[in-house]
């Protein structure tokens, strides 16, 4: 006669320890890392986290924006590195639904960090990738592991909990969150969470111990195709890490507007069960 009410409890047990990204956490409002809890964030632009020779021979200082909550006491915070897109070839760290992005999270409890990277003036295209195009696609991924280990060693400065680290972007940020997600170098530049927006994995594979993953995608998308998300998150699921493709039917490349409300939504409770803020400072 008990059947029915373990089967409830497992059932809920499932689904907490599956992670889903639509299960928004319990608790009252405001609740820090779920809700806002900040009326504003406070940004620090252009702070170099490293230099790099880009492919024309020319040494990049590598820069990023921080956004923190402003007036905030806790000092272990954890982060989001935001990559903007742009095909490799152009964008910029100011990106609108970067920033966006950014900013909402800061006033959730974050700290953000929206980073510019190596770029290339010829960029990538799907139907005909060239040298130069896979060469940007790496430095783009290499950049972002070096803004990673940046705010790990700087992690005292700007208030972040070095255990709570993920990554996310946009169009080519979203391929290059896929790639540093699935392939990890060392330790310095994981990460536990990464959010793609219309991108998916190009280099690496997914194995065990790689971040989970969240991916939206439109079926309609020609610039980044849908298959190539469908792939990304086949991959992960046949390694057994959390991995979740949210699918806009007909939709086409980057449809961040339309779709805001439900991307910031699915991140929030991504991020909270992922990075485990429950038991993150507050």
């Amino acid at each position: 006669m008990r059947r029915p009410l373990l089967l409830a409890v497992a059932v809920l047990a499932f689904a907490t320890t599956a992670c889903y990204p639509w299960v928004k956490p319990s608790g009252d409002a405001p609740l820090r890392y779920r809700d806002q809890v900040f009326v504003a964030n406070t940004v620090t632009s252009n702070i170099e986290y490293g230099t790099a020779v880009d492919q024309l021979g020319n040494t990049v200082s590598l820069k990023m924006d921080v956004y923190r909550p402003t007036g905030d006491s806790v000092t272990s915070r954890p982060a989001v590195v935001w990559v903007h897109g742009g095909s490799f070839c152009c964008g910029n760290k100011t990106s609108p639904e970067i920033v966006d992005e950014a900013q909402t999270f800061a006033r959730q409890g974050f700290v953000s960090a929206s980073i510019s990277y190596r770029l290339h003036p010829s960029g990538c295209s799907a139907g005909g990738p060239t040298a130069t195009c896979v060469t940007a696609i790496q430095q783009a991924a290499e950049d972002a592991r070096t803004a990673i280990r940046y705010l790990r060693t700087n992690a005292s400065t700007y208030g972040i909990d070095t255990t709570r680290i993920a990554i996310a972007g946009t169009s080519a940020g979203a391929i290059s969150a896929m790639n540093v997600a699935f392939d990890v170098p060392n330790a310095e530049s994981s990460v536990r969470a990464a959010v793609s927006l219309s991108g998916a994995k190009i280099f690496g594979s997914a194995g065990p111990g790689d971040a989970a993953t969240l991916l939206f995608h439109g079926t309609a998308d020609v610039v980044v195709p849908y298959q190539w998300a469908v792939n990304t998150n086949n991959e992960a699921k046949a390694a057994n890490l959390h991995s979740f493709l949210i699918s806009w039917d007909g939709a086409g490349h980057v449809p961040y507007a339309q779709n805001r409300a439900q991307i910031l939504d699915h991140q929030t409770n991504f991020f909270w069960w992922e990075m485990d803020l429950a038991h993150a400072a507050k």
